[in-house]
């Protein structure tokens, strides 16, 4: 298939920001864990968290347990994720809605690409664990919140016809390109003598590094990019206007039950999928897997989901969207159920090719199908409302990993857990199969 300019500059900014989602997942929670030693503030944070939901003597005691120590780190590490999916939740209707008009969705990206790169510039500079975490959800909320516009701009760049591909295309390319400034990182990281550095400024700057390659690749997005579908804006754009149109959209969903039910299918799967990716190496890192394991484990994991994500895109035509994704659905859950026990490296590798096999095509033919059974003039309010749900997804499963780790001194549990977001995704999905099979 001959992709378009268009096409090609949409899937060059997937290409960019999958290269943060790659120290998201990796060099940046091995580097908080470092400054929160270096600084001697673990046992404090554990202490005051600990004490927060158990007895003072059931404090002590797992307090002075290492492993307690790794299972606090994690339990703050996902509180930032949450903190930030929470915000972008909650902003998400209003930028969303206003996008839709003519002329805002590339200035809102804009915007959101400008927070999103301060912040992780910034993680490259600071030393100090509280600022990094702050930074971390100020980062997060400007890359979440580009995605909503850059979800949108599938609508804009291709047809129905081609939505499945150039959506799987987007996140091929994007695991394959990502792993070019990761690399380079983890050469500095891995080498930094080499360099004159130490461990820890080689690792900030390999986040500077990442935020140029994001930078850089999305030019193409701005330069060539129109916003096709759009609203005019009338008498301009006031506040009843646009809180108006979020209540007529979810008023139009309510009332579509296949629509609606995928949404809410999308919305539990979705979680547990971007938990797993968000939280792998945190999890790794607190069942005791090295981090130079888990570094090359998240390369392997990319590999593997370049061409499984292509793949995906081509059987959809075959077999059906729906089909594909709720056999990944049932993956995930074996993905759970494994990692419950994880406790060998190799292990660990083999949770990291089952992860590559399922993530792309999941969230590729998610975006596409969404895209396919919308109402074409409609596409942009409905694409902000199915990111909203996406965003608010993101909250819960870290969510259940922090608690897991406060409670039970393991993020164990929270893994597990999980199952159950799978679970009513699957059952969900199933009941949309039914409704497409008899409309």
């Amino acid at each position: 298939m001959k992709l378009t300019k268009q096409e090609i500059s949409w899937i060059l900014y997937d290409v960019g920001n999958s290269a943060f989602t790659m120290i998201l997942t990796a060099s940046i929670p091995l580097f908080f864990r470092g400054l929160a030693e270096s600084a001697g503030v673990i046992s404090v944070c554990s202490n005051q968290i600990v004490q927060w939901l158990f007895s003072a003597n059931a404090a002590k005691a797992l307090v002075g347990d290492a492993q307690a120590f790794e299972a606090i780190l994690s339990s703050l590490f996902a509180i930032t994720t949450t903190v930030a999916v929470i915000i972008v939740a909650i902003l998400a209707p209003i930028v969303g809605a206003i996008a839709d008009y003519k002329g805002m969705k590339k200035k809102l990206f804009s915007v959101a690409l400008f927070i999103g790169i301060g912040g992780l510039l910034s993680l490259g500079v600071t030393e100090d664990w509280m600022a990094f975490l702050v930074l971390i959800i100020i980062a997060r909320v400007g890359y979440s919140s580009c995605n909503i516009f850059y979800d949108s701009m599938l609508v804009d760049v291709t047809t129905d016809e081609r939505m499945d591909n150039v959506s799987s295309l987007g996140y091929a390319w994007g695991y394959i390109g990502s792993c070019i400034p990761f690399t380079l990182g983890i050469v500095l990281i891995m080498f930094p003598n080499s360099f004159g550095l130490t461990t820890g400024q080689a690792t900030q700057i390999s986040f500077i590094l990442t935020a140029i390659w994001w930078l850089v690749m999305t030019i193409p997005l701005l330069k060539n990019v129109k916003q096709t579908h759009y609203l005019e804006k009338g008498d301009g754009l006031s506040v009843g206007k646009v809180f108006g149109r979020i209540f007529e959209t979810f008023g139009k969903i309510r009332k579509n039950k296949k629509m609606l039910f995928y949404i809410i299918a999308y919305f539990c799967y979705i979680d547990g999928v971007y938990t797993i990716i968000s939280m792998a190496t945190t999890y790794g890192a607190e069942v005791g897997i090295e981090n130079e394991l888990l570094i090359l484990a998240l390369l392997v994991t990319q590999f593997v989901a370049f061409p499984a994500a292509i793949v995906t895109g081509s059987l959809a035509k075959k077999v059906g969207p729906l089909k594909i994704i709720r056999y990944f659905i049932f993956l995930y859950i074996g993905i759970c159920i494994f990692g419950f026990q994880l406790d060998q490296a190799w292990e660990f590798w083999v949770l990291a090719i089952s992860v590559g096999l399922a993530q792309g095509g999941i969230q590729s033919l998610s975006r596409s199908y969404f895209g396919k059974i919308i109402p074409k003039n409609e596409s942009n309010e409905y694409f902000g409302f199915f990111d909203i749900f996406g965003k608010f997804a993101d909250f819960m499963g870290p969510l259940f990993l922090a608690a897991s780790a406060t409670m039970f001194g393991s993020s164990r549990y929270g893994i597990l857990a999980l199952i159950i977001l799978f679970v009513i995704g699957l059952i969900l999905i199933l009941k949309v199969e039914r409704m497409e099979k008899e409309s």
